[in-house]
């Protein structure tokens, strides 16, 4: 039987916004901003669903795991943004949180619309990472439906890893493939059919969600303070810094012998407020499996 994919809420004709050609600039504008207000509404109410993912990742990661973005299109380039993002922002290494979009790195910026269609695909880019049981597999699909991601969940699960859907038409067979189903209903978009627009934005507020709520949970942060992000250039520098002292209350000459010595803030900020030297700030560190917070109450 042949899929009525204009059945899907994502392809719908948004009643509201039928005169969308005949508006001038500050109309269509300002009627997309009316419709994106939505966006933050819908995302809400899969908090707890969001919430049971994060448990997932956290657990992969304590077990040495990894976290895993599938996607197509606008989907697979939100997955590989929110990955790519991950290693200078928490430290971590590049293998810890991996996109893996249809058509590869080249469809980022060209379309590979034909790769989408094939399981077989998905399946065989989802496998060629050794995925396992420690593993979760996120699928990010706004119709539900593509079957590349169909094909790398279903890998997935036969290799025991945990499996998480983010969509936006909650009856759909990647929302019911998976341990854990995240599906904000936007509605039809300004644009029939354009899910890069509120669909998108959804999927991205969850994203944003599952990999920072996971690795604060890790000990990536220390109160709101992104206190593993890497001195890679004069900007994260200046950043780290500043993050230090916003942490610790120290001179500028404080923190950066501190970082000098250390090269690294969470131990800048353990040697500051603990009183102790590189060594014990990075024994007390490994004690607390990486939480600052803990370190510094050590004795």
């Amino acid at each position: 039987m042949k899929e009525n994919l204009g059945a899907l809420v994502t392809e719908t004709q948004n009643p509201k916004t039928l005169q969308l050609d005949t508006l001038n600039s500050l109309e269509i504008v300002t009627l997309m901003n009316d419709e994106d207000k939505n966006v933050a509404l819908a995302v809400e109410k899969e908090l707890p669903n969001i919430a049971k993912a994060v448990d997932l990742i956290v657990a992969s990661f304590k077990k040495g795991g990894r976290l895993f973005y599938v996607g197509a299109g606008t989907s697979g380039r939100l997955g590989v943004l929110d990955a790519s993002e991950c290693p200078p922002t928490f430290g971590v290494p590049y293998e810890m949180v991996v996109p893996i979009m249809a058509g590869g790195e080249g469809a980022f910026i060209k379309a590979s619309e034909d790769v989408e269609d094939k399981p077989e695909v998905g399946r065989r880019d989802l496998l060629a990472h050794d995925v396992t049981d420690k593993d979760t597999v996120v699928g990010i699909a706004a119709s539900g439906r593509t079957p590349y991601v169909i094909g790398a969940l279903e890998a997935a699960k036969e290799k025991g890893a945990s499996t998480v859907a983010v969509v936006c038409n909650p009856n759909s067979p990647i929302a019911n493939a998976a341990d854990v189903k995240i599906a904000p209903v936007v509605g039809p978009e300004v644009l029939t059919g354009s899910t890069r627009l509120k669909a998108g934005s959804a999927q991205k507020m969850v994203l944003n969600m599952l990999s920072t709520a996971s690795m604060v949970q890790i000990g990536k942060a220390y109160t709101n303070l992104m206190v593993d992000v890497q001195m890679t250039n004069s900007k994260l520098v200046d950043r780290a810094i500043r993050i230090v002292q916003i942490a610790t209350g120290a001179s500028t000459e404080e923190v950066k012998k501190a970082l000098d010595e250390s090269g690294s803030c969470k131990v800048a900020i353990v040697m500051l407020l603990a009183g102790v030297d590189v060594e014990e700030a990075q024994r007390r560190l490994k004690e607390a499996d990486g939480f600052v917070r803990k370190a510094i109450a050590m004795k």
